[in-house]
């Protein structure tokens, strides 16, 4: 979708004309007899801003109905709720360690299994499929190592299964990417990251093809009341407004960033879609429409948590937090921060090492980004032979 679809497909205000999305900020909404309304009467079950929230995410995904949460997690957690004990799911080995703490520590113990399974390769799904599975859980690409799976083959081997296509879009964004189109069932949002893109709002989007499964994820929206409220509704229908603008941007410096930390001594492996070295990359090519996302991520030759610690301490535009995909850049350390739930061997064995570290590229001057990153690599090469040095007096 690009920017003169996304920005028309924002209504204005019927009543009043407003160009801008009003906050109906109201907790109950007055009813003309009992049960006669004008489609709205408790704001846990709709509210106008949320609906137009809703309506416009289901646009920019090409699916029937969306659904607007708390949280990221919240919307995961309603697609969960379609489950029943003693289903299965098939989900990708490097997952979102939020996901994987819900999947782990809250379901299992409802007799929902899940296995782990590296979905870069469409037949490894193969080896665990079975009448069981009910879903099967694609994040493309991945977070943190940036993986992409073949969507379009995935899902063809699921609906023989009678199993549904869960597509985390978070990466990607709908100017990229769209899942339902290429099979996929469901599409999950963290509206916090690109949608949001200011990092002022934690929100969750669930978008859904069938008029089934839209039936089903609202009734449990309203049942479990993880809604969004309406003033983070607007705000992110405001950030949704210049998505595509801030989305190619971030591209296009992720993709300058991407080639320039090849040529860096000190890192060891580089993770980036649109590098020709990619595993996927002429799968992400197409599936991708050539926009491969404003996150990179890298590990160095020295593989260990103090140096990766030592890089993430010395940016000075590239700001120390999680999250991602907001206007000012980011830069983390999976394995303290967003991964450390994940055991180290579980986690290390999906690709996600000490020493890997994760940038979101911000809508700053690209050459102000790499010359932040250069001065930080200086910095801590400069210590450690500072360091050497003084060990050998």
């Amino acid at each position: 979708m690009n920017q003169t679809e996304i920005l028309h497909a924002i209504p204005c205000d019927p009543l009043t004309g407003s160009i801008s999305v009003p906050i109906y900020q109201t907790a109950t909404f007055v009813q003309e007899a009992p049960g006669v309304h004008k489609g709205y009467d408790y704001a846990r079950s709709n509210n106008p801003t949320r609906a137009a929230l809703e309506t416009l995410v289901a646009k920019l995904e090409h699916g029937k109905a969306g659904f607007a949460f708390a949280t990221g997690l919240a919307a995961i957690d309603a697609v969960l709720k379609l489950l029943s004990s003693g289903d299965e799911i098939i989900a990708v080995d490097d997952i979102y360690g939020g996901a994987f703490r819900l999947f782990t520590h809250v379901y299992q113990k409802f007799g929902i299994k899940v296995h782990y399974v590296d979905t870069t390769k469409a037949e490894n799904i193969l080896d665990c499929i079975n009448e069981k599975t009910k879903l099967i859980w694609i994040e493309s690409p991945t977070n943190p190592t940036l993986k992409i799976s073949d969507i379009q083959r995935i899902s063809h081997i699921a609906h023989s299964y009678k199993a549904w296509v869960v597509v985390d879009n978070t990466f990607a964004t709908p100017v990229a990417q769209l899942p339902l189109l290429l099979g996929a069932d469901i599409v999950i949002h963290s509206g916090t990251k690109y949608l949001g893109g200011h990092s002022d709002l934690v929100a969750g989007l669930v978008i859904v093809e069938s008029p089934e499964l839209a039936e089903k994820i609202k009734f449990i929206q309203n049942a479990s009341g993880g809604i969004l409220g309406p003033q983070d509704s607007w705000l992110l229908i405001r950030g949704i407004e210049t998505l595509s603008l801030r989305f190619k941007h971030q591209c296009e410096s992720a993709n300058k960033i991407a080639a320039f930390l090849l040529q860096c001594e000190i890192i060891d492996e580089v993770f980036y879609p649109g590098l020709t070295t990619h595993q996927n990359h002429e799968i992400a090519k197409v599936q991708q429409n050539g926009y491969y996302g404003g996150v990179i991520s890298f590990t160095l030759h020295e593989d260990t948590i103090e140096a990766a610690t030592a890089i993430v301490t010395q940016t000075k535009y590239f700001k120390l937090a999680e999250s991602l995909g907001g206007v000012k850049s980011l830069i983390c350390q999976p394995s303290l921060m967003t991964h450390k739930s994940i055991p180290r061997e579980i986690r290390i064995q999906s690709g996600v090492k000490d020493s890997l570290i994760r940038l979101s590229c911000g809508i700053e001057e690209v050459e102000d980004l790499i010359q932040d990153l250069q001065q930080a690599f200086a910095l801590v090469s400069n210590n450690k032979i500072v360091s050497q040095e003084l060990i050998q007096d």
